[in-house]
């Protein structure tokens, strides 16, 4: 009797251990598959056709169309560029440059233009950059607003003396930067240009990430099919070997 409770108790725990495990792994699997999914959009609105100034003013929607490629013709407006500070880039520390860019009188959009690397004695000394003045020409994706990092204190802003036409920041609120404008600010734009005007765009490929679901998943797997694998050896295979072997 006493040994049927046991092997009932056992069945019964290997039983919610597997299934946990086959859910857990199951689950890593769907968020696998969300992911792809998600990579798989994100690499479509890249496949479109580029969008140029021309058909973006005529249909300002299109700012709207996340990742598609655009090609844009406009004038810096150095005047209010920003350097986001603790930007790494190749394992390197330093700051997002981002200026506007006019398309015309109205509509602007705020370009990442690229990376440079931090002062090693002084944070407030930026390396040169260049702005060219005139119409240029530039390729780009719309992007996300840069992502905000956690900081400490809420101070204002900080001037860059050397440059004179940069300010350093820790986060950008687009809201209340966009209110120190006279334009609009319709999207921002990820400049995927080679590297110029002082600053590097090494920009990260877009990745669907399901590598490291599909490795959790096999763990989960894999530990479900340990679970029943014990149980098998020392609750039936074990025993009948042992059985076997002392019958006569």
């Amino acid at each position: 009797m006493l040994r049927e409770r046991h092997v009932i108790l056992v069945t019964l725990a290997m039983c919610v251990g597997v299934a946990l495990t086959v859910r857990l792994g199951l689950w890593q699997v769907s968020r696998a598959e969300e992911k792809q999914t998600r990579h798989d959009a994100i690499q479509a609105q890249m496949d479109k056709p580029v969008l140029d100034t021309a058909q973006l003013l005529e249909q300002p929607d299109q700012f709207q169309q996340l990742h598609r490629r655009v090609s844009l013709l406009g004038f810096w407006l150095p005047e209010h560029t920003v350097c986001l500070d603790n930007r790494p880039m190749n394992g390197r520390t330093g700051f997002w440059v981002l200026t506007p860019l006019a398309l015309d009188g109205d509509h602007w959009v705020l370009v990442q233009r690229g990376w440079v690397p931090r002062h090693q004695q002084d944070r407030t000394l930026l390396a040169p950059i260049e702005t060219p003045q005139g119409v240029v020409h530039l390729q780009g994706r719309i992007a996300l607003p840069p992502s905000d990092l956690l900081h400490l204190g809420f101070g204002e802003a900080t001037p860059a003396p050397e440059s004179g036409v940069s300010a350093i920041r820790q986060n950008l609120d687009l809201a209340q930067y966009t209110k120190s404008l006279h334009g609009k600010v319709m999207a921002v734009v990820l400049q995927t240009d080679p590297a110029s005007d002082g600053v590097l765009r090494e920009w990260p490929e877009i990745s669907a990430g399901v590598e490291k679901h599909l490795a959790y998943a096999f763990q989960w797997f894999a530990l479900a099919a340990l679970q029943l694998g014990l149980y098998l050896w020392f609750q039936w295979i074990k025993p009948y070997r042992y059985v076997r072997h002392t019958t006569p």
